[in-house]
């Protein structure tokens, strides 16, 4: 590109997606633009991939267009104490199928060896890069300089299969960390500490999350990671951490060069335009607890310990516990083994890597029999109690501490109560059973042994890496497509011309894990188990309530926020659900929510909250985008890509009209629409213009 072109001053994130944006005539973009994306990488467990799979099925399996940027890892329900039974092992085939099929090579993990997340990030991801994953927790590889986003199956089989996928520029809200953080406060501390100060849903609800700042020095890769991890929970669409010399260290150290070699790194300029942007000092953080039921009823482990007494258990792992947090950890139970204590406390302890690679790293170091020495049974690799997905669940009513990241109602079991905070802080707690706050133990371990162990020298003076600008990448071909074969005949799709029901009402931040519990996610379940689940354990009347013609729901601010689970719409589509309207939605959600079909609205007015209570009847006007409700109106409207997904019945059925041209199809339908508003404001100017001179004259 010339060097005469004059660039606009843009956020990383900007940047990253300038760079693999399709179509683009100049290197910017800005907020409110959709735009077609070409991703790097594609990310799935093996849950996802059984999901997908059978969308792959209907679309007559047309092969993957980058084979050798699939990483496929089971983890979330496989564990070798029931790969053999029938179910797990149905996943463990359509991922070994795929597999073989595209010849993933060595980007299939297989099972049980890595957290999806885990391994890629250690051995995959480069800086600069746009990855998408199908889960929630795919934020996590923006610890890396990468632009690293979530989304659900069946927006991923699509991405899969064409390369590309459409994307409405998020705003991005800029985190700046500044200072040094105390002495063992760990990343997942640091994010602790972010949601204490901003919460959950608030300034990175429907926002990209850029986190900069001289704060970075002293954060490693892997804390980053436990930060970038958990921006879903605070809200956040996708997670970037702004690259720099502790990012090139960790990626050149490496062996592999073409995990390396294609690194670019982007920082931002010095006027590039944020949403918002929000300080957050690291002095003044310290060991945190994210209370049950939410990630960020955060409060210091110091001001916490009378409330949690007797537990029934504790965990170390999930992805976001990363090696770091497991060395120290482990130093943590040592140090206390040598003061005399011992795990004396009845309750379960237990310890889930998240790769083998880094047991491996835990055994070299003999710090896999410190943890058993402490009373932890050393699980498989995998989600485990995390996910409460498997065979790992905690009980109904019992208390956990647990390391891992979300503590949602029913998150590690039906019933079940977590309680989340650092490796560390779970480490000191195993003992007594009760909450703990590891700081006087810190004190007295040997931090040199411990940076050396985590191959890190947080003081050591690092060469910059050399910045670059973003560069309209080569179009992407997509294959040509017979409109005739896929079915052109058919009548031109459309919506219906109105909907009628009754209320369902909700507040805030509904989560995924309450629209359809973990266990009602299984693949297996049919059509009317799926439908029965929603909302099961929060509302159990949910079902009944709905087919007896209370099928529209109301909410509030973040309805679908958490995991990416697409049986969420699923379920409330199966169950009678006609539409959603809410003042905003998750981002994961709302794709899933259009990708299958279901209407959802976006109404701001608090009158209509005020008056669209449980119960009541409503009416949803859709051709003229108006809704009634105890007699007043309301308008409503819905994006051209949107209208054309609902009409189609979801992205499959848009697939099966247009071919793998489907993206580029949307863009234009979406620009055609932007341009007819801008004739009509452009005409209602002019007439109002004319009559105005003609009134002067």
């Amino acid at each position: 590109m010339s060097d005469a072109i004059v660039r606009q001053p843009m956020t990383v994130c900007q940047k990253i997606l300038v760079h693999h944006a399709l179509g683009l005539d100049v290197p910017f973009v800005e907020p409110g633009t959709v735009i077609r994306i070409a991703p790097d990488w594609f990310l799935s467990s093996e849950v996802a991939w059984f999901g997908m799979n059978k969308s792959y099925e209907r679309m007559g399996r047309p092969g993957i267009r980058r084979r050798d940027r699939f990483w496929l890892a089971g983890d979330h329900v496989v564990d070798p104490r029931v790969n053999h039974q029938a179910y797990e092992r149905s996943l463990i085939e359509a991922c070994d199928q795929i597999a073989k099929e595209m010849d993933l090579g060595d980007n299939y993990a297989g099972h049980n060896t890595t957290i999806m997340h885990t391994e890629y990030y250690r051995s995959r991801c480069q800086p600069g890069m746009l990855v998408i994953g199908a889960d929630s927790h795919t934020s996590s590889a923006g610890a890396l300089g990468s632009l690293a986003i979530g989304v659900g199956v069946t927006d991923m089989i699509l991405q899969l299969v064409t390369g590309e996928t459409y994307f409405e520029v998020p705003e991005i809200v800029r985190i700046n960390l500044v200072n040094k953080p105390p002495l063992g406060v760990s990343g997942k501390d640091v994010i602790l500490g972010v949601m204490r100060k901003l919460r959950r849903n608030t300034v990175a609800a429907g926002r990209l999350v850029e986190y900069t700042g001289d704060g970075l020095q002293y954060l490693s890769c892997d804390a980053r990671f436990a930060i970038a991890n958990m921006t879903t929970e605070f809200g956040g669409i996708g997670a970037c951490v702004v690259p720099d010399g502790i990012t090139l260290e960790y990626i050149q150290r490496r062996r592999d060069s073409r995990h390396k070699s294609d690194s670019m790194y982007f920082q931002p300029d010095p006027s590039a335009q944020y949403a918002e942007s929000f300080d957050v000092d690291l002095a003044d953080l310290e060991h945190f607890i994210a209370l049950y039921p939410s990630p960020d009823n955060v409060v210091p482990v110091s001001e916490a310990e009378e409330k949690l007494q007797n537990l029934q258990g504790v965990f170390i792992g999930a992805c976001t516990t990363t090696e770091e947090e497991l060395i120290l950890a482990a130093l943590v139970l040592k140090e206390a083994m040598a003061q005399g204590m011992k795990p004396a406390a009845p309750g379960l302890r237990r310890l889930t890597p998240g790769s083998n690679s880094i047991v491996s790293r835990l055994k070299e170091l003999a710090l896999l029999d410190v943890y058993e020495q402490a009373g932890f049974v050393i699980g498989p690799v995998g989600c485990s109690y995390c996910v409460g997905m498997g065979v790992d669940k905690a009980g109904q009513g019992e208390v956990w501490l647990s390391s891992q990241n979300r503590n949602y109602r029913d998150r590690m079991g039906p019933g079940s109560i977590a309680n989340i905070g650092s490796a560390a802080t779970v480490a000191i707690s195993s003992f007594s059973m009760s909450l703990q706050s590891p700081e006087d133990i810190l004190r007295v371990i040997d931090m040199a042994e411990f940076d050396a162990m985590r191959k890190y020298k947080p003081r050591q003076p690092r060469p910059s890496p050399k910045y670059a600008q973003p560069e309209l990448p080569a179009p992407v071909l997509t294959d040509s497509f017979d409109e005739h074969r896929a079915g052109d005949h058919r009548k031109p799709p459309s919506l219906p011309e109105s909907i009628q029901g009754r209320i369902q009402r909700f507040g805030d931040n509904v989560d995924t894990d309450s629209i359809i519990p973990t266990d009602k996610c299984h693949s297996h379940l049919t059509r009317e188990e799926v439908a029965r689940g929603a909302f099961c354990y929060t509302r159990p009347e949910f079902y009944d309530r709905a087919q007896a013609g209370a099928t529209i729901i109301v909410a509030e601010k973040s309805f679908g926020c958490g995991s990416s689970r697409e049986q969420a719409p699923r379920a409330l589509l199966e169950a009678g659900i006609q539409a959603v309207v809410a003042k905003s939605y998750a981002f994961i959600y709302q794709r899933n929510q259009v990708n299958n079909g279901l209407m959802g609205i976006r109404i701001q007015d608090d009158e209509f909250y005020r008056l669209a209570q449980e119960g009541k009847e409503i009416v949803i006007d859709v051709k003229n985008r108006k809704i009634y409700c105890e007699g007043m109106t309301w308008d409503f409207r819905l994006d051209r890509i949107q209208e054309q997904l609902l009409a189609e019945g979801g992205l499959l059925s848009t697939y099966e009209r247009y071919g793998p041209s489907l993206f580029s199809k949307l863009q234009s339908l979406n620009q055609a629409a932007g341009q007819r508003k801008a004739n009509v404001a452009q005409e209602a100017v002019a007439d109002i213009s004319g009559h105005a001179a003609s009134v002067e004259w």
